[in-house]
């Protein structure tokens, strides 16, 4: 009877140890949430700034070469089709620097659309680019037109009118899928395929866009995307995000059920894994200001503590304040495990006219 009595309160002390710990465990997690990215964000000089005369300079990844130099993978438009022919005409170009916040020189149009017979007819757009276990993979979003010929009025009007659910651009919005180009060399060739790397599925719906890797401590690989929310009416649109898990960057990608952002407005995310902090982070825009989630799984996320990072504006090392009419396609670049350079998409509208320029501003180091 004593051994009995023994064993059951050693068996109480064990589960209480256990749950101390793991409370513990919990609360370690949640202190570990301090990343204030905007404290880390600087002023920025002209050097920071990427235009192109002929081009919308838009979003970028940077990554380190063999060379010592620096490579910028960013998304360009004809200045000649209009801002929104990112749907149609959207390439990714390659520029150089010896720094990560530039000056940039372009050397190289990297990918354009296929053309007719291919999934990825119209438009690169959207591209983030990785280096995994010594190859690249530049992932980017497409579209195309089905069985539809478009005749030269019908592109002009994609390019040009805005989105309504039963016109041309509508069709072309839905066309959107998540494709990867492969490459051994920094400089190419690289290597299309036939399909996108998944379609749509709950719990997104309609079409995939905004994608963004990274590598997952235990193994493997995560992805984020943005698509629809799928209980909306046919003629609103609600943008959510998901995750997908693979082992390998070309796949397969797993589908998660769980939603990252759902009820709520929000798009290019930007994921990265914080191995100091035993977090991951997914900066992205709202169409007002930046904001922050984290999680510690890459499957349930939450607000982080400094959840706001931006409003729609920057700081120049002139002291000056300058307000932007967008502010978008954030991107993180790592450095030896430390974020260094927030990278963005800054369109400006001043008399009328649209401009845009890639931006990068450093980030102090904690």
């Amino acid at each position: 009877m004593m051994n009995r009595k023994l064993i059951r309160s050693q068996n109480i002390f064990l589960c209480f140890t256990i749950t101390l710990f793991l409370l513990s465990l919990s609360v370690k997690a949640q202190d570990s949430d301090d990343y204030n990215l905007t404290n880390a964000l600087q002023e920025v000089s002209e050097e920071n700034i990427f235009r192109d005369k002929d081009y919308f300079n838009w979003g970028s990844t940077i990554i380190k070469g063999e060379d010592g130099k620096y490579h910028l993978f960013y998304d360009q438009m004809p200045k000649k089709h209009s801002f929104y022919s990112w749907l149609t005409d959207g390439i990714v170009s390659r520029a150089v620097s010896d720094s990560p916040t530039g000056p940039w020189t372009k050397v190289q149009e990297v990918l354009k659309a296929r053309g007719h017979g291919f999934w990825d007819q119209y438009t690169v757009h959207c591209t983030k680019t990785y280096k995994f276990n010594g190859k690249y993979y530049l992932y980017y979003m497409s579209t195309n037109s089905g069985n539809l010929d478009l005749t030269p009025e019908q592109l002009e009007e994609i390019r040009r009118q805005p989105w309504k659910h039963d016109n041309l651009r509508g069709m072309m919005r839905l066309n959107q899928r998540i494709g990867v180009a492969v490459a051994d060399n920094i400089e190419g060739p690289w290597k299309r395929f036939d399909s996108p790397l998944f379609e749509p599925q709950l719990p997104i719906a309609n079409q995939s866009n905004n994608v963004t890797v990274t590598k997952r401590p235990e193994g493997g690989y995560l992805m984020i995307i943005r698509g629809d929310q799928p209980d909306q009416a046919f003629d609103k649109i609600v943008r959510m995000q998901a995750v997908l898990l693979a082992d390998n960057p070309l796949g397969p990608w797993k589908m998660q059920a769980k939603p990252v952002v759902i009820n709520y407005n929000a798009e290019d995310p930007e994921v990265w894994y914080d191995a100091d902090r035993k977090r991951y982070y997914n900066l992205y825009h709202a169409f007002g200001y930046m904001g922050m989630i984290t999680s510690t799984d890459g499957l349930n996320w939450e607000r982080a503590k400094h959840y706001k990072v931006a409003d729609k504006e920057y700081k120049t090392t002139g002291g000056k304040t300058v307000p932007v009419h967008r502010f978008e396609r954030m991107g993180i670049y790592i450095e030896n495990g430390k974020p260094l350079v927030m990278t963005a998409g800054v369109l400006t509208k001043e008399g009328g006219v649209i401009d845009t320029y890639s931006l990068f501003i450093p980030l102090k180091q904690d």
